[in-house]
C-alpha cells in the first residue's frame, strides 16, 4: 500500500489509516482476526481512543505482539492537565504498551475548549510533559468542527505535528468558512503538518431518530456510510487525491474489508472526476453536524 510522509513528524504512514474503533463492536478473536487482515493489507497507522468502549483493550493483543510494525495514534477529550495526564496513563496500561506514538486533542469543537486546553493547567501541559517523559512521541488535534478554530489552534499549539479533519465530496460542495476545510489542508501543507482525513466514506447524516432508531441503524457509524464497493473506492480515491497524507477507514467492522480493498488497488483520482463528485455531492446533508458550527 502506498505510503506517504506524515507531515514533519518523520513517520512514513500507509494512505489508510486503521480506525480501531471497528474493533469495539467484536469478540477478541474477531477483533484479532480484523487486525491481522489490516496488517495483511500492509496498513502501519492505527487510530484508537479510550471512548471507543473496549477498543483499547481490544487492541492491545495484537499490538503489543506487532508493536514496531504500528504507529498508534490515541486520544484525549479531557481539557484540563489532571484528567489529560490520567488518561494518557490509562491508555498505556489499557493497551500494554510503553510510547504512543501520536497523541492528540480529541475533538476539539468550541473556542472555550481551545482557551482552556492552551492555559496553564491545561492538557496541552499533561500531554507535552508526557512527551518529555517518553510515554508519548507526536501531538497532534482532531476536530469536526469549525476549520478557522482548527487553524487558530494551529497557530496557538507551536509543537502541533498532526491534525485530522472532515473532507469529502459532500463537505467539499459546501460554501462558507464552516466547511473550508480546505483551507486546514493548505496551512498544514505549508507549515509541514500532518493531516488524517476523516468522513471520507460519509454519505450524510442518519435520519432522525423519530425516523430510524439508532438501536435499527445498519452500521455502527455516527453517520450513514457509503456502502457498496464502487462508491467505497471512489470515496477512498477522491480523499487521498486532496493530498491528505493518510485516509481513516470507517467505525463499522463490516466495511474494513471493503475500504482496505480499495485503499489496496487505489490508482487515484483525476482532477475531473473529483469535480464531478463535488458537484453530485453539492446538495447532500453534510455530514458534520450542525451544532458544531457554532
Amino acid at each position: 500500500m502506498e505510503t506517504r510522509a506524515l507531515g514533519d513528524t518523520g513517520q512514513e504512514s500507509t494512505v489508510l489509516t486503521f480506525g480501531s474503533i471497528a474493533l469495539n463492536w467484536l469478540e477478541q478473536e474477531g477483533a484479532n482476526q480484523l487486525v491481522e487482515l489490516v496488517l495483511d493489507h500492509g496498513v502501519n497507522h492505527f487510530d484508537v481512543a479510550p471512548t471507543y468502549g473496549d477498543a483499547e483493550l481490544k487492541l492491545g493483543p495484537k499490538l503489543r505482539q506487532y508493536r514496531d510494525d504500528i504507529f498508534l495514534g490515541c486520544k484525549t477529550q479531557e481539557r484540563e492537565y489532571e484528567g489529560a495526564a490520567r488518561k494518557i496513563d490509562r491508555s498505556l496500561d489499557r493497551l500494554g504498551i510503553d510510547t504512543i506514538d501520536l497523541y492528540q486533542i480529541h475533538g476539539l469543537e468550541y473556542e472555550d475548549e481551545l482557551d482552556t486546553i492552551t492555559a496553564d493547567g491545561g492538557a496541552l501541559d499533561a500531554i507535552r510533559e508526557a512527551k518529555d517523559d517518553g510515554k508519548i512521541d507526536h501531538i497532534g488535534l482532531t476536530s469536526h468542527g469549525n476549520p478557522e478554530l482548527i487553524l487558530d489552534a494551529i497557530d496557538r499549539i507551536d509543537d502541533l505535528e498532526t491534525v485530522m479533519f472532515p473532507l469529502n465530496p459532500v463537505v467539499a460542495g459546501k460554501d462558507g468558512d464552516e466547511y473550508d476545510y480546505e483551507a486546514v489542508l493548505e496551512r498544514c501543507e505549508a507549515e509541514g503538518i500532518g493531516t488524517l482525513g476523516i468522513k471520507a466514506f460519509a454519505k450524510g447524516s442518519w435520519p432522525s431518530t423519530d425516523e430510524l432508531a439508532e438501536a435499527d441503524r445498519p452500521y455502527a457509524n455516527w453517520y450513514e456510510p457509503v456502502d457498496t464497493p464502487e462508491v467505497i473506492r471512489e470515496r477512498f480515491d477522491f480523499a487521498a487525491a486532496q493530498s491528505l497524507d493518510t485516509v481513516v477507514s470507517p467505525g463499522d467492522p463490516k466495511l474494513v474489508a471493503m475500504v482496505l480493498d480499495a485503499a489496496s488497488r487505489s490508482t487515484g483520482m483525476g482532477e475531473a472526476r473529483q469535480r464531478a463528485l463535488i458537484e453530485e455531492a453539492r446538495h447532500n446533508d453534510s455530514p458534520v453536524p450542525e451544532q458544531l458550527h457554532h
